[in-house]
């Protein structure tokens, strides 16, 4: 199971305390941020995406969204998200429970600079119903994710 990988790596990493399951889904930034008891923007979501050289993870805060501008000045084309039949078999990990730890050869991560407006992000690890508690650094080492500017923030918190 994909949970045992994430959790060896996070072990690894001595980070495997901070794994957190839940007897309620945490599939959504809203249900996530319900079962942690924190605020949305904590949630570090998860954006699957498949470009022309394979899978992306674009890892953001809970309430940013993807600025397709952006994306494409980066990746030089427009961003697909993964159709949802497809999410489990190119990145490892079911639909809502996608997260940058544990990925198959090739599906690059990407950290977008939102989420270092908190000291400690939420990203799921692997299923639907669980998370782990990091700080943004702690989810870089973990990742080898590259820090990037790909989305922005609701005009509240700009």
């Amino acid at each position: 199971m994909r949970t045992e990988a994430v959790r060896a790596q996070l072990a690894a990493r001595g980070l495997g305390d901070r794994y957190r399951e839940f007897t309620v889904s945490s599939a959504t930034v809203a249900l996530a941020a319900e079962a942690l008891h924190c605020e949305a923007g904590r949630i570090a979501k998860t954006l699957s995406i498949l470009t022309a050289t394979g899978p992306v993870l674009v890892v953001a805060m809970g309430l940013a969204r993807l600025d397709n501008r952006k994306f494409k000045d980066l990746f030089h084309e427009k961003a697909r998200f993964i159709p949802v039949e497809d999410v489990e078999r190119l990145t490892g990990h079911p639909q809502g429970g996608v997260c940058p730890f544990a990925l198959p050869e090739g599906v690059r991560v990407f950290l977008d600079e939102s989420l270092r407006r908190y000291d400690v992000v939420y990203p799921a690890a692997g299923a639907p119903n669980n998370a782990v508690q990091l700080t943004p650094d702690e989810l870089a080492a973990v990742t080898g994710g590259q820090w990037v500017d790909l989305c922005k923030l609701p005009e509240e918190l700009a």
